[in-house]
């Protein structure tokens, strides 16, 4: 028996037609399948396709130069830098392709098709039960409210504003962007630095402790086993964020007294770029789903459909499947390959890199060279790669002009396919040793103007304006001084010459920093420009002095 019944709501249309067929034909580089689509749809025919046939993805639909992204002005990547989020993950598997579109032909129930797939993850992975999620932080924020409330339907209603289990705590070496999932629920983190700190900060408040797992992790008095030592004399449940790594069998976490782990199905698992996996104690991973949509609580907005349920499934089988010693030997031989076409230029040095744990764990080809006999930078081959075609992105990028000429690139073969080493080779060689022309930065002559002192900076966001209060002292051409923001603070550096300033900062956050890197004109007792801020994109601003 499922674990839930739900009322079906007839508030939203519930079947809407889409190109996901023919998308995810185009997702694969090369497709593995080779039948093409019956050409006598139900509508034409009028009747049912036969019981238990289900019609294979159509091949690839698109070329690199022309293909459903091209179309609508998009450009694709050539991968040589790692599963990110931001650049689509992972590529999915043919058989998690083939599984997704399988089961879009079907309709299902979803807590059947949960309960269903929760025991074999299980048993896959060699946890008690498992579920599958929209993603790793979605794992980390049902986890969390599953440890809240369970499945009590009225502190679930309650949530986030009434709960009696408000804390949860985490190890300082565990703070991180992703720990935004364990804040979003309304949770108060609860910062421990020490083994005794952890012991007197649990108490009948703390509903779970949240731990990434990283090398920081693996050692010393708040380890993994050591926390879940500690977290064993209270009855606390532990979970541990495994985004990117692989889930061995047996779980190395779960050995260490974990409660809950979560992974990223879009990762080396290969599956749905929106899928994650929670695995663990049956009764917590029961309570996460009961948590999530379909129901009507407070993980409503984690919608995982059939297809990614169907499709994360597929994954986890293949991993076990999958010949991984081979994928080393791969992975190695496209490195070596990009290493002996670029190895005897003048300066060039190669290293290897192998990760320190089990997260993205592939070999790295590291590519360092002196740009003052090159003639160019790791920058400016990231944006050579970047513009070229086929576009290619790579990791880092080091070496600025002028006195920073010592460069590097990394190369990251995890998401790359058989020959695309020889495109990435052949073009890297060509860059270095074809260099277009690049000058140093014109610096303008001039008196630097004054700026010390205290400025208001208003700053004008693509939705929104944000004031904040900088200090400067100045040394000449230098600059240092204080940010304070509407909410945080950082220290600033900088210089000016003639009217042209530019400041830098890392404002630290909860769990992550705001890089701010502002460059603009002054005007005697004002100043404006830009602003750049990583990830969070570009803003202008205008400041007075005060």
């Amino acid at each position: 028996m499922p674990l839930f019944r739900t009322k079906l709501w007839s508030r939203r249309q519930l079947i809407k037609r889409s190109g996901m067929i023919s998308a995810m034909g185009a997702a694969a580089a090369i497709s593995p399948f080779a039948a093409i689509a019956d050409p006598k749809p139900e509508a034409q025919t009028g009747q049912r396709p036969e019981a238990g046939v289900v019609n294979n993805l159509a091949p690839r639909q698109g070329t690199d130069a022309d293909n459903l992204f091209t179309q609508i002005g998009v450009r694709p990547i050539l991968n040589a830098r790692g599963t990110y989020t931001i650049i689509s993950g992972s590529r999915s598997l043919p058989e998690v392709k083939q599984a997704m579109f399988e089961a879009s032909n079907y309709f299902v129930h979803l807590d059947e098709l949960m309960d269903a797939v929760g025991k074999e993850l299980g048993q896959l992975t060699g946890a008690e039960w498992g579920i599958a999620t929209t993603g790793c932080e979605a794992a980390i924020a049902l986890a969390t409210v599953a440890c809240i409330a369970g499945t009590d339907p009225e502190k679930s209603q309650a949530l986030p504003y009434i709960k009696a289990r408000d804390q949860v705590i985490i190890p300082k070496h565990s703070r991180n962007p992703y720990d935004f999932g364990v804040r979003m629920t309304g949770a108060e983190l609860v910062e421990v630095s020490s083994a005794e700190e952890l012991r007197a900060k649990l108490s009948n408040r703390t509903a779970m402790i949240y731990i990434l797992s990283s090398p920081a992790a693996e050692k010393g008095p708040l380890s993994i086993p050591s926390i879940c030592a500690i977290a064993k004399e209270k009855n606390v449940p532990v979970f541990v964020d495994a985004a990117a790594e692989e889930p061995l069998v047996p779980n190395i976490h779960i050995q260490h007294g974990a409660t809950l782990v979560g992974y990223s199905g879009g990762k080396c698992l290969r599956g749905p770029q929106s899928s994650g996996m929670l695995i663990g104690q049956k009764d917590l991973c029961r309570a996460a789903y009961f948590q999530a949509a379909p129901h009507h609580n407070y993980g409503r907005a984690y919608k995982c459909s059939k297809e990614e349920i169907m499709g994360l499934l597929a994954a986890v089988r293949q991993w076990y499947k999958r010949d991984h010693d081979a994928e080393q030997r791969d992975w190695l031989a496209w490195l070596q390959h990009i290493e002996a076409r670029v190895k005897d230029l003048p300066s060039v040095k190669t290293e290897y890199l192998q990760p320190e744990d089990l997260s993205n764990r592939a070999p790295n080809l590291r590519i360092t060279w002196d740009a003052n006999q090159l003639k160019i930078t790791g920058s400016e081959l990231v944006a050579v790669l970047d513009a070229g075609t086929p576009r290619i992105l790579v990791e880092g990028g080091s070496g600025v002009r002028p006195n920073r000429m010592a460069s590097s690139i990394a190369i990251m073969p995890y998401m790359m396919d058989p020959g695309e080493d020889r495109i990435v080779a052949d073009a890297i060689y060509e860059a270095l040793t074809k260099p277009a022309h690049y000058g140093d930065p014109i610096i303008p002559a001039g008196e630097p103007v004054k700026v010390q002192g205290k400025w208001v900076f208003s700053i004008q966001y693509t939705r929104g304006v944000g004031e904040q209060h900088i200090t400067l002292q100045q040394s000449g051409n230098e600059l240092t001084g204080s940010q304070q923001g509407e909410l945080y603070k950082a220290d600033m550096k900088g210089s000016v010459h003639a009217n042209q300033i530019e400041l830098r900062s890392n404002m630290a956050v909860s769990g992550n920093e705001i890089p701010w890197a502002f460059k603009g004109e002054v005007h005697e007792s004002t100043m404006q420009g830009t602003v750049h801020l990583g990830e969070y994109g570009d803003a202008t601003w205008h400041a007075t002095r005060v």
